[in-house]
């Protein structure tokens, strides 16, 4: 993950193209874990780091979705 931790510097285009990179990247991964996990042959080590990247990019999206959100008080 090259993106600064700061997302305030960033527009709302940036974010969203953003958002789809690290949605897609998170898919890629949980795919490879699941088939990682299916063979039951992987690198235990691989698949701790894997696992620990889709969390990071799951809170990275949820940041970002929260940015892009509108806040409404009602």
């Amino acid at each position: 993950m090259n993106a600064p931790s700061d997302l305030s510097m960033k527009n709302d285009d940036v974010l969203r193209v953003e958002l789809e990179v690290f949605r897609r990247e998170h898919r890629d991964l949980d795919e490879a874990i699941h088939a990682l996990a299916e063979k039951g042959t992987g690198d235990q080590l691989t698949l701790q780091r894997w696992k620990k990247r889709k969390l990071r990019l799951k809170d990275l999206i949820a940041q970002i979705e929260d940015r892009l959100t509108p806040d409404i008080t009602a």
